[in-house]
């Protein structure tokens, strides 16, 4: 099991970094390896996300803690995993800085949030409902971990979902690999639809409240 979540989680670090999302070793990623005892496995920090290599990811336990002897230190957003874990029966939760999350997260910052109507891609958040609404949270850039990760667990409703941290980047999460990086790639695009859509009408916020 360890190996092959390993691999899967591979995956999805190579694919993101084709993508170019983890500029300057920033980023991290979780998956699920165990229930009982409580364990996952997370990024190393400080590991160039281009390379794939044997010192990618450690297992840790249900407090972020190396659950096996090692080198490696854990990512520092670890905390936010925990926390997703701890509240929901996500499988997957993945962390990346891109230059439209940290736009969007400041132009919207003040709000708290920022919502989306009516566009197609929101039923990858599985709301198929005519002019459907997708509200994005928007939480303060806490230097201090465990305050960052207990503003962050308040906004953690349901078993997908997505946060963003102001001029930080944005945590997704869903039951598999498969279904974060979906996630993660709406909110993008969201994102960077709605900044072109500034560009062009810098005084009208079309289609988001």
């Amino acid at each position: 099991m360890l190996k092959e979540k390993w691999n899967e989680l591979a995956d999805v670090k190579d694919e993101l970094s084709e993508r170019d999302w983890f500029m300057g070793t920033s980023g991290n990623l979780a998956i699920k390896v165990s229930d009982s005892p409580p364990q996952f496995l997370v990024t190393a920090s400080g590991k160039d996300k281009r390379k794939r290599t044997n010192e990618d990811f450690l297992l840790v336990d249900e407090f972020g803690r190396p659950a096996e002897e090692t080198n490696l230190k854990p990512s520092a957003e670890t905390l936010l995993h925990v926390e997703i874990y701890k509240r929901t029966k996500a499988g997957c939760s993945l962390h990346v800085h891109t230059i439209d999350n940290n736009v969007i997260s400041e132009i919207y910052g003040d709000r708290g949030e920022v919502t989306f109507q009516g566009q197609e891609i929101i039923k990858a958040f599985n709301k198929w409902e005519e002019d459907a609404t997708l509200k994005i949270p928007i939480i303060k850039n806490h230097a201090h971990i465990p305050s960052l990760a207990k503003a962050f667990a308040e906004h953690i409703k349901e078993d997908t979902g997505a946060i963003l941290i102001r001029n930080h980047g944005i945590t997704v999460w869903g039951k598999n690999s498969f279904e974060a990086k979906k996630i993660l790639e709406a909110s993008e695009f969201l994102f960077r639809y709605q900044l072109r859509l500034l560009e062009h009408k810098p005084f009208q916020l079309f289609k988001v409240v």
